[in-house]
C-alpha cells in the first residue's frame, strides 16, 4: 500500500506499507481523498514540532470515504464521506473523565504521534468519524482546522463589542478569525505578511489590520483603534515565542491571552505585565467532538464559506517534491490540498 512518510526532518518520501487489513470491533476501514497540509505537517517535516516522532506518515486533516465497518459500529455506514476527529484519546484520564479529551493524558493524535492517513487505507475509531450528505471532500479536509480555530475562540470567549486580536494569519489564525466574526466582536488581525492581511481584508472584511514590522509602530495603532484601552481577547497563532511573549503588551486590563500556537522554544516576560493587568493566559490545544458537528452544519447551511480556503492543490506523486516550497511564506500558500 503507498503511503507519504517523513523518515527525519527535511526528508520526506513515498514508501510501501502493509495494508490495514479488516477493521476490528469499534473500528472502520477508511480510504483517504483529501489530506489538508497543516501548520503541524511542516513544523513536523522542519524538526520543529514538539509532539513528533520519526519515521511518520503525516495526514490528519482529512476527507476520507468509510470501506469497512467491524463489530458494533453503528454512527457510520460503507459509502460515507467522513471528516476524521484525529485526536486518539484514553477516555479514562482526569482530562477525559472532565470531558476534555483533547488534552488527554494519553492522547495520540494521528499523523503526529502515531501515524496517520496521507496513506491509501487505514483503520481508525469509527466514533472519530464525522459524517456529511452534503461537503465534498475537500470541505470535510478542512474541518479538523477550522476545529482548532474554533475551539481556540471558545477558550477566549470574546462577546460583542469587544476588541479582539488575532496574531498570525495563516491556516489557525484564520481558523480562529471565521468564529471570532460570529461572536459580534471587534477583530484586528495582525501579520508580518502584507498579503495575507489582504486576504483578511478581502474576503472577511476586517477593518482592522496591522502589518507588523518590528518598529514598535503596532501598539499606538491598535490603541487608535480601541480607544485607547488594548484588547479584551488576544489570540497568537503564531508558534514564535518572541511573538508569544511579547503578546502580554496587547492584553486589556482582565483581559485574556489564548495561546493557539505551539513552540519549542521558551516565553518570557516580566511578572508585572501579567500580575499589574491582572490578565489570564489561556492554552488552546486541538478541539472536541461537538467543535466538529458544529462545523459541519456551519459549512453546510452557509454560514462558512470554504471557497477561499484552498489557495494550492497537489497529488500524491507531486507532494514530495512541492512540499518544502509549500513551507515558506513567499509561496503565498493559506491552505494546500492533496488529492490522493
Amino acid at each position: 500500500m503507498r503511503a507519504i512518510r517523513f523518515e527525519k526532518p527535511k526528508h520526506m518520501a513515498i514508501v510501501d506499507v502493509p495494508s490495514p487489513g479488516q477493521p476490528g470491533p469499534g473500528q472502520a476501514l477508511v480510504r483517504t481523498h483529501r489530506m489538508g497540509i497543516c501548520g503541524t505537517d511542516y513544523s513536523g517535516f522542519l524538526g520543529k514540532m514538539p509532539f513528533f516522532s520519526y519515521p511518520r506518515i503525516p495526514g490528519h486533516e482529512l476527507g476520507v470515504e468509510v470501506l469497512a465497518l467491524g463489530e458494533g459500529v453503528e454512527n457510520v455506514s460503507i459509502g460515507d464521506w467522513c471528516s476524521v476527529e484525529p485526536y486518539m484519546n484514553c477516555g479514562t484520564c482526569y482530562a477525559c473523565r472532565k470531558g476534555c479529551g483533547n488534552c488527554c493524558a494519553n492522547l495520540n493524535v494521528i499523523g503526529v504521534m502515531i501515524d496517520g492517513g496521507l496513506c491509501d487505507e487505514f483503520a481508525i475509531r469509527a466514533d472519530k468519524l464525522h459524517c456529511s450528505k452534503k461537503l465534498s471532500l475537500e470541505q470535510l479536509a478542512l474541518v479538523e482546522t477550522l476545529a482548532i480555530g474554533c475551539h481556540a475562540t471558545d477558550r477566549g470567549n470574546p462577546g460583542p463589542g469587544d476588541h479582539v486580536l488575532i496574531i498570525g494569519a495563516g491556516p489557525i489564525g484564520l481558523a480562529t478569525l471565521e468564529f471570532t466574526r460570529l461572536t459580534g466582536a471587534t477583530i484586528t488581525v495582525m501579520d508580518m505578511v502584507e498579503s495575507r492581511l489582504d486576504f483578511c481584508r478581502n474576503n472577511y472584511g476586517v477593518e482592522h489590520t496591522i502589518c507588523f514590522r518590528g518598529d514598535g509602530s503596532e501598539l499606538p495603532a491598535m490603541l487608535d483603534i480601541t480607544h485607547g484601552d488594548k484588547y479584551f481577547v488576544v489570540t497568537d497563532a503564531t508558534g514564535n515565542n518572541q511573538s508569544m511573549s511579547s503578546a502580554l503588551a496587547y492584553v486589556a486590563p482582565t483581559g485574556k491571552l489564548v495561546y493557539v500556537g505551539i513552540t519549542t522554544q521558551e516565553i518570557t516576560f516580566k511578572h508585572p505585565q501579567l500580575h499589574k493587568p491582572e490578565m489570564s493566559i489561556l492554552g488552546s490545544r486541538n478541539a472536541l467532538p461537538r467543535d466538529f458537528k458544529r462545523i459541519i452544519g456551519l459549512i453546510e447551511d452557509g454560514t462558512i464559506n470554504t471557497n477561499p480556503w484552498i489557495t494550492h492543490r497537489t497529488t500524491f506523486d507531486r507532494v514530495v517534491d512541492e512540499f518544502e516550497a509549500f513551507t515558506r511564506p513567499e509561496s503565498g500558500v493559506i491552505k494546500a490540498m492533496i488529492a490522493l
